[in-house]
């Protein structure tokens, strides 16, 4: 593993454990193709992922396609094919046809994406498709899958595909204060609803939770909205700026989001916040050794803070990879 590759798995794995996130909120969707940058199309063994998101839903459904998604990633493709057949919705009728790998999936697939042009779901998984047949036309459904439907999930795993020099989904905000108690404890739909309420009702802290929890379901757009909004309203309040330059990281153009961050750390010189969100997403984009300096001035800036331990672990794990 190249040490560029060493350093977006450490970014990933770190991130994805970060104090401060929304618990239980999770999307379900596939991991990045191993050997995307191979040259030349060419077929793959075995099956190919499959991205089935389905957000914070806990109806009947998504429990049987929970359920056939993790039987699908085992392997038990015949188990999963019965569980996807139970249902009628696009997400079934895709998982069914992967289910049935390579047996028409392509086609089927294929087809599908001809009567859902606009959906991110059949194009993302038809590149996948593609892409594990050793067909052409991957990256096009790929970008027709962020194009399509930017504020999902589906959209964020296309980002994963199209730019794998980047570690893997977006860069999360993480706040300072904790997460209320009382929301904690809730299962996360009504996670959802109470801090969609709170942010509703102009509640700082349920409003910064509130974007958190839209970025962890890949509404990334979504989740700017509501930190641009908190910004807008509190212009000296630095973790609002922070979010809302935070959310507009996009792997396409992530000038964007470094332009507004880089002034803050000049009005807010003191605030961890800014220079931990830097190192992020500096880590992000691959750029470890000034990564590591605004790792180091959050550290300095509030010892003892909630970030300036992120920003240590970040710095550990760097450590124990060697990088």
């Amino acid at each position: 593993m190249s040490p560029r590759s060493r350093v977006l798995v450490v970014v990933t794995a770190v991130a994805a454990v970060s104090a401060g996130l929304v618990v239980g909120i999770t999307a379900a969707s596939s991991d990045r193709p191993a050997g995307v940058n191979a040259a030349g199309p060419q077929s793959r063994p075995g099956a190919p992922p499959l991205s089935i998101d389905l957000g914070v839903r806990t109806d009947a459904e998504a429990v049987d396609l929970r359920r056939a998604l993790g039987l699908y990633e085992q392997g038990k493709h015949d188990r999963a094919a019965a569980l996807f057949g139970r249902h009628q919705s696009l997400e079934a009728r895709v998982g069914q046809a992967f289910a049935r790998w390579p047996d028409g999936t392509v086609g089927r697939v294929t087809q599908l994406a001809g009567l859902h042009s606009r959906s991110a779901l059949v194009q993302l998984n038809l590149g996948l498709a593609l892409f594990w047949a050793g067909q052409a036309g991957s990256q096009e459904a790929w970008r027709a899958a962020a194009e399509a439907e930017p504020d999902t999930a589906y959209a964020v795993t296309a980002g994963n595909l199209l730019y794998p020099d980047f570690a893997r989904n977006l860069p999360v905000f993480v706040p300072v204060p904790d997460l209320p108690a009382e929301i904690r404890s809730l299962s996360p739909p009504e996670q959802l609803r109470a801090l969609e309420r709170l942010a509703r009702n102009g509640d700082r802290t349920g409003t910064l939770f509130y974007g958190v929890a839209l970025q962890r379901l890949g509404r990334q757009l979504s989740a700017g909205r509501v930190f641009a909004g908190l910004a807008g309203r509190s212009p000296d309040d630095v973790e609002a700026q922070v979010a809302a330059a935070v959310a507009r990281f996009d792997k396409a153009a992530p000038a964007e989001a470094f332009s507004r961050l880089g002034p803050l750390s000049k009005r807010f010189p003191g605030a961890a916040t800014v220079r931990f969100h830097l190192g992020v997403l500096l880590l992000w984009s691959g750029e470890v050794k000034e990564a590591r300096r605004q790792l180091r001035l959050a550290r300095a800036a509030e010892p003892g803070s909630r970030l300036a331990g992120e920003a240590k672990r970040y710095l550990d794990e760097l450590d124990a990879a060697g990088i």
